[in-house]
C-alpha cells in the first residue's frame, strides 16, 4: 500500500510542475439566419453554458461566436485574422479564394441548401419577369450569394443590371431592414434567405415569386493558416459540425426550437413559431458539398461581373483535416 501512496504523493508533488495546456480561443462567425442553423445552435448553446462544440473540442477550448449580416463582412474578418472559421454563403467564399490566389480559405463541409427566394411586394404590380424593368430589388450585400443570384437571374431575363444601376435598381441593405422597406413601398422585391423570406411574406405583404430550393446556401470554411496550425482542433470542429447536422435532421422539432431561441437572443425580438414553421421546410441541412456545385457558382459570378480571373478550385476543397 505504501508504494501506491508513494506514487500518488509523488504525482501530487510533480503535478504543479507539469506544463499546463495553453488555452485556445476559437473564433467562429455565423449569420442570425435559419440557413445558418448550426452556427445559431452553437452560439445559443454557448450562451446557455452547454456548448455543443465546446463539449466535443475538449478542455481548454473557448468558442467565441460573431454574428454578421452577410458574407462579405464575414470574409473581411477572416482575411484580417479575426475569425478562424465561419459559416458563410458560397459566393463570398469563392471571392476570397480567387482574391488570395487560393492561399487564404478552405471549405470544410456543407451546411445548408435551399431557403433562399425572390420575394415581391404585394401592390408592386410585378406579375411576370418582364415587370422587373425599372423596379427596385434589394439584396443583403454587394457580392453576397443572393446578390449574385439576383444579378444572374435578371441578366437571363434580358435585363442589364450592373454593379450600380441598370435596367433594375439593386439596393444592398441589411436583412433586418427589409420588412420596413417593403411596408414603406421603397423596394419592390428582395432576394434573401430565411427567416427573412417568411418574415416578408407574413409581416410585410410579400409574395414568393421564385424559390431556390436546391441552391447551396451555406458552407463551413476556415482560414488556411488556422488549418495548418491547428489540424487536430479543426478536425474536431468539423466532426462536431457533422454530428450537429445529423442531429438537426434526426430531431427537427428540437432543433427548430433551439434555432428559434437563438435567433430571438441575437435579434432581441421573439421569433414567432409560425414563422419558423413556414421557413424550416424550405431548407435541407447537409454536410455534403461538391466541386461541381461550385463550378456552376463560378460561372454565375463571372456572368454577374464579380470574377474576372478564375483559378482551379483544387485547393478550395483541400481543407478537410
Amino acid at each position: 500500500m505504501s508504494g501506491i501512496f508513494g506514487l500518488l504523493l509523488a504525482g501530487a508533488v510533480l503535478w504543479p510542475l507539469l506544463p499546463a495546456a495553453e488555452p485556445v480561443v476559437l473564433r467562429v462567425g455565423y449569420f442570425p439566419n435559419i440557413t445558418h442553423a448550426q452556427g445559431v445552435i452553437g452560439a445559443q448553446t454557448t450562451r446557455e453554458g452547454r456548448g455543443w462544440f465546446e463539449q466535443r473540442l475538449g478542455p481548454g477550448v473557448t468558442v467565441r461566436w460573431y454574428a454578421f449580416n452577410a458574407g462579405p463582412g464575414a470574409m473581411e474578418a477572416l482575411l484580417a485574422g479575426s475569425l478562424d472559421l465561419t459559416y458563410v454563403g458560397p459566393n463570398p467564399a469563392l471571392n476570397v479564394y480567387f482574391r488570395s490566389q487560393g492561399e487564404e480559405i478552405r471549405i470544410l463541409a456543407g451546411a445548408a441548401e435551399g431557403g433562399a427566394a425572390l420575394v415581391v411586394r404585394e401592390g408592386s404590380g410585378i406579375v411576370s419577369a418582364a415587370d422587373f424593368r425599372g423596379r427596385r430589388l434589394a439584396t443583403p450585400q454587394l457580392g453576397n450569394t443572393q446578390d449574385v443570384a439576383a444579378r444572374v437571374w435578371l441578366a437571363r431575363q434580358g435585363f442589364h443590371p450592373t454593379l450600380a444601376g441598370g435596367d433594375v435598381t439593386i439596393w444592398t441593405t441589411a436583412n433586418p431592414d427589409l420588412p420596413a422597406l417593403f411596408q414603406a413601398g421603397r423596394v419592390d422585391a428582395a432576394w434573401t434567405v430565411e427567416p427573412w423570406v417568411s418574415r416578408l411574406v407574413q409581416e410585410a405583404g410579400g409574395r414568393i415569386f421564385l424559390e431556390q430550393a436546391d441552391a447551396v446556401t451555406t458552407v463551413l470554411v476556415a482560414r488556411a493558416d488556422f488549418l495548418r496550425g491547428h489540424p487536430g482542433l479543426a478536425g474536431k470542429f468539423l466532426a462536431a459540425h457533422l454530428e450537429l447536422t445529423d442531429w438537426i435532421n434526426l430531431q427537427p422539432e428540437a432543433a427548430r426550437e433551439l434555432v428559434r431561441t437563438g435567433l430571438a437572443a441575437e435579434m432581441k425580438r421573439a421569433m414567432p413559431a409560425a414563422l419558423m414553421a413556414s421557413a424550416w421546410p424550405r431548407l435541407r441541412f447537409t454536410g455534403k458539398v461538391s466541386r461541381a456545385q461550385f463550378e456552376v457558382l463560378v460561372a454565375d459570378a463571372r456572368r454577374a461581373g464579380f470574377l474576372r480571373e478564375a483559378i482551379p478550385l483544387d485547393r478550395l476543397f483541400s481543407g478537410q483535416p
